[in-house]
C-alpha cells in the first residue's frame, strides 16, 4: 500500500507544480500598459448607483453565439483585419477570443480589466487556443491604463454600469483612441442598479466628457443595445469643468 501511495503522489505533485508554474507565468504577463492618467479625485462622482462586479460572464457563450453577439458588434463597428481593438472589461474573454481571430495576425486585441484574476485566466485561455495577437492590460476603476493612440476601436460590453468612476474612466480612455476610432458600449435598457444603463443616461455621461453620439442599434434577443460614440476632438475640457449628469441618484 505504501508503494502504491508513493507512485500516485509523485505524478500529482508534478502536475500541481506545472499548474502553479503556468499560473505564475500568466500572472507575470498582467500589468499596467501605460502610466496613470488623471486622478479619480479630479472628477465628479456619478449621480447614480454603480453595479457590483459579480461575474466574468454575462451569459453562456453558446447563448451569445446563437445571437451572433460578437458578429453584430463587428459589423456595426466595421471591424477589419489589421485593426487593434480594446476589449474593455474583458472578463472571461468571450469577445477577446473572437476578435483575435477576426483581426488576424496583422491586428491585435488588448484585453483590459480591473480584476487581475480574470486576466490571468484569460491569458491561460488564449495560450491554450494559441492566440498570439492578444495583450493584457490591468486597469483601475478610474483609468484603463492603455497606451496612447493604441486603439482603432474600443468595446465595453455589459460592463459600463460597473465602472465606478465613469467620468474619469472615459476621460482617461480618450488618449488611447486613434484618430477616427470608435467606442461601442453594449448594455441593457434598465437601471444601473439592475446591471444595465438607460440609453439617455449613457449619452449624457459620455457627452459630459466630450464624446459624440453617432448611432444606436438594438441587438438581437436579450443582447440589449449598442451605442456608438466618437471620442473628444481637439482640446479636451478640464476635469473640473465636467458636470455629472443628474442632481439626484437614478434608481
Amino acid at each position: 500500500m505504501k508503494i502504491f501511495d508513493r507512485t500516485i503522489m509523485v505524478p500529482i505533485a508534478a502536475v500541481l507544480l506545472i499548474a502553479l508554474s503556468a499560473i505564475e507565468a500568466a500572472a507575470l504577463e498582467i500589468a499596467y500598459l501605460a502610466p496613470p492618467g488623471a486622478p479619480a479625485e479630479a472628477f465628479p462622482a456619478p449621480q447614480r448607483p454603480v453595479a457590483e462586479i459579480v461575474s466574468p460572464n454575462r451569459s453562456t457563450e453558446e447563448h451569445r453565439d446563437a445571437l451572433n453577439e460578437s458578429g453584430q458588434i463587428a459589423v456595426l463597428l466595421d471591424l477589419k483585419p489589421g485593426m487593434t481593438i480594446g476589449d474593455i472589461g474583458a472578463g472571461s474573454g468571450y469577445h477577446t477570443v473572437r476578435l483575435s481571430r477576426l483581426v488576424g495576425p496583422s491586428g491585435s486585441v488588448i484585453a483590459q480589466d480591473v480584476t487581475r484574476d480574470y486576466l490571468i485566466a484569460l491569458a491561460k485561455r488564449t495560450e491554450q487556443l494559441k492566440l498570439t495577437n492578444v495583450a493584457f492590460a490591468l486597469g483601475e476603476p478610474h483609468d484603463p491604463r492603455l497606451p496612447a493612440s493604441s486603439l482603432d476601436a474600443a468595446i465595453l460590453v455589459h460592463v459600463y454600469h460597473e465602472v465606478a468612476q465613469p467620468y474619469a474612466f472615459l476621460y482617461n480612455l480618450a488618449p488611447a483612441l486613434r484618430p477616427g476610432a470608435r467606442v461601442a458600449i453594449v448594455d441593457l435598457d434598465r437601471p444601473t442598479s439592475q446591471h444595465g444603463t438607460p440609453p439617455e443616461l449613457l449619452a449624457c455621461e459620455l457627452a459630459a466628457v466630450g464624446y459624440h453620439a453617432i448611432a444606436a442599434h438594438k441587438l438581437a434577443g436579450d443582447g440589449g443595445y449598442l451605442a456608438l460614440f466618437s471620442p473628444p476632438a481637439g482640446n479636451r475640457m478640464s476635469p473640473r469643468d465636467i458636470v455629472a449628469c443628474g442632481t439626484r441618484a437614478v434608481p
